[in-house]
């Protein structure tokens, strides 16, 4: 078995959660990171390739009142972080090459997996679907499904959005079930045992080391906070 590290963080606002995970990615403590994000206030996240204009009129024309918004380090469309499990995982993934699809069948299968064990059944999307282009006017992610996103009666409760940073990926996600925050010890149990199972890993709760933290701050303050990032197209 190879060790994995669980990653507890205080409550963070939307920006700060960006910047622990680019921070844990910079630091790699282990080869495994999983950290659940324990939210200060509800926030909106959009994808790397999406135009900021574009998200600022999807969101006026949601109706959402939410303030914070911030560009993910990853892919995907919009997503609202008011009352889901939200959650990332950082592993190994050597090699120049980039295989999204693959990466999703891997995670979400075996997140699907878990769920079914537990006498759960979700459905795994698996048809060609439109992915999340810059000009794409549908841009929030759980109402649009597509290919390996995890679903409940037809509706989207699981999406993820990767980047690579060298020689390792992460893995953004976002489960919106409507229990998600009501019995997050339950779904995140479930997640925790479907990756562990998956990578084969023995976890270990930790909490950040000091100079993550401290760099997490700078990112917060000084990328995802700032006018350059957020409106970088």
């Amino acid at each position: 078995m190879n060790k994995g590290i669980i990653i507890e963080t205080q409550a963070l606002d939307v920006y700060e959660q960006m910047a622990m995970d680019e921070a844990l990615c910079e630091a790699m403590p282990a080869p495994h990171i999983l950290r659940f994000y324990n939210w200060k206030a509800p926030g909106i996240t959009y994808g790397y390739s999406q135009r900021r204009k574009n998200v600022e009129e999807a969101v006026a024309a949601a109706g959402c009142a939410i303030k914070d918004a911030t560009r993910r380090p990853t892919g995907g469309g919009i997503v609202f972080h008011e009352t889901d499990l939200t959650f990332s995982f950082i592993f190994h993934c050597p090699g120049v090459y980039f295989e999204p699809g693959k990466t999703y069948d891997r995670l979400h299968k075996a997140i699907n997996d878990e769920y079914a064990r537990q006498g759960v059944t979700f459905d795994l999307l698996k048809e060609k679907t439109k992915d999340y282009a810059v000009n794409d006017p549908v841009m929030d992610c759980f109402s649009k499904p597509v290919n390996m996103d995890i679903l409940y009666n037809g509706k989207k409760v699981l999406g993820g959005a990767l980047r690579k940073f060298g020689d390792h990926m992460l893995y953004q996600a976002s489960f919106q079930a409507p229990d998600a925050r009501a019995n997050a010890p339950r779904h995140s149990n479930a997640v925790i045992k479907a990756l562990g199972g998956e990578f084969g890993l023995e976890w270990e709760n930790t909490a950040a080391a000091p100079e993550t933290l401290g760099r997490a701050a700078e990112l917060a303050e000084t990328k995802y906070r700032s006018a350059a990032w957020n409106g970088r197209i």
